[in-house]
């Protein structure tokens, strides 16, 4: 009896102590207590904004729960700098963006955070109901806005992105720009093949940044790398339809910072535009692309599965006759295999001032209709070890 009593006084000490750490270190915001409502309709953007200052302004690592439902909200800001540096977003609902898209169209951003540290976007759906606006955009009217990046991150450092769905973004899905140490892991980024500008993540003047674990289907690259960024890490990713994975565009300022240390693993293109793309302006800048790695990557009837394209000119505007300045150099394709929906697998066209440098292909078999595809070079110098077919042309 006595060892009953001891026991349940035990058990008792602990479950009290456990809640005491809960509420000593957590503080928990709930948006609905705040007044919003998941039914789709009512604005909650305010309710989104009175719970971020209760957890910015908390000394102690603080978690918004955002339940299940609905959640309409505006172009909405999150600043820093927090009293805290342990923000969750838990979301188990929808956040839902206005259906008129001239609400949010001309703002730039939907969900935006500018400098915050150690912020997590955990689960939950981001609906951008963007296809109004592809219309507008593919109808070729002029009075349509921009459009909206669903969310971004401008700044920020210690950032992590799990478990999130984006859905039909106006613009581009998720931007990291000026950020340090951000991870993005388990993404789904879901959008028509025929939206324009939507890229799936958008990395740019960022360092230290992990994209893991994500499938991505939307209309433009399903990854895109700005000028600026160094160590990115992208492994297991799905990509489909899409433009590809894409270092670029690069070159199109004068003066731009450059992009090195990019490592691209385990990857599969299904029916994209591109798979392993390097693209440049071709005009003058001190752009480059260096120590880049390319492993493991699987095509799936893909257009152009490796391209350096060193003469890109949307529109024939501002650099028709030029050459780009962009330096490309060390890049590395190791165990590429698949298939070519055209027949030139391979297509190096570099700059003529800039040829590009210790181009690496080893281990690389890519086929058109069963039978081996063809590589183009122009301006291109590197060497080829292993089975490589199409035969290179370095």
């Amino acid at each position: 009896m006595m060892m009953m009593m001891m026991t349940t006084l035990l058990l008792g000490s602990i479950t009290t102590s456990n809640a005491a750490a809960v509420s000593t270190y957590d503080v928990n915001v709930n948006v609905v207590s705040l007044g919003a409502k998941g039914d789709g309709k009512t604005d909650s953007t305010k309710a989104f904004l009175s719970a971020w200052a209760k957890a910015c302004g908390s000394v102690k690592p603080a978690v918004i729960d955002v339940p299940a439902g609905r959640f309409l909200l505006k172009n909405v800001v999150f600043s820093g700098q927090c009293k805290n540096n342990a923000i969750t977003f838990r979301i188990a609902g929808t956040l839902v963006a206005p259906l008129d898209y001239r609400v949010i169209g001309n703002a730039g951003n939907w969900i935006f955070f500018q400098s915050v540290n150690g912020v997590t976007i955990s689960g939950g759906i981001l609906d951008g109901q963007g296809a109004a606006l592809w219309a507008c955009k593919n109808s070729a009217k002029t009075s349509c806005p921009s459009g909206a990046t669903t969310l971004g991150f401008s700044n920020s450092n210690n950032i992590k992105i799990v478990g999130v769905t984006s859905l039909n973004s106006q613009m581009f899905h998720i931007v990291i720009n000026g950020c340090n140490n951000v991870k993005l892991q388990g993404v789904k980024v879901t959008a028509s093949g025929n939206s324009p500008n939507t890229d799936g993540i958008h990395v740019q003047l960022s360092t230290g940044v992990t994209i893991l674990n994500s499938k991505i289907g939307t209309g433009d690259d399903c990854v895109s790398i700005g000028p600026g960024t160094s160590n990115l890490w992208i492994e297991d990713v799905a990509c489909g339809p899409g433009h590809g994975i894409s270092i670029g565009s690069l070159g199109k300022d004068l003066k731009e910072a450059g992009v090195q240390n990019v490592t691209v693993k385990t990857a599969t293109f299904t029916g994209t535009q591109n798979g392993l793309r390097i693209k440049s302006w071709g005009r003058p800048s001190s752009g480059f692309a260096r120590n880049v790695l390319f492993q493991h990557a699987v095509m799936v009837n893909v257009q152009n599965p490796i391209v350096i394209d060193q003469n890109y000119c949307p529109d024939h505007k501002g650099c028709p006759g030029r050459v780009s300045g962009v330096k490309v150099s060390d890049v590395t394709y190791q165990d590429i295999h698949g298939t070519s929906a055209t027949e030139v697998a391979v297509k190096f066209d570099c700059s003529p001032q800039n040829p590009c440098s210790r181009i690496r292909l080893q281990d690389v078999k890519l086929t058109y209709k069963n039978e081996p595809a063809q590589a183009s070079c122009s301006h291109a110098a590197g060497t080829a070890s292993g089975m490589v077919q199409p035969s290179s042309c370095l």
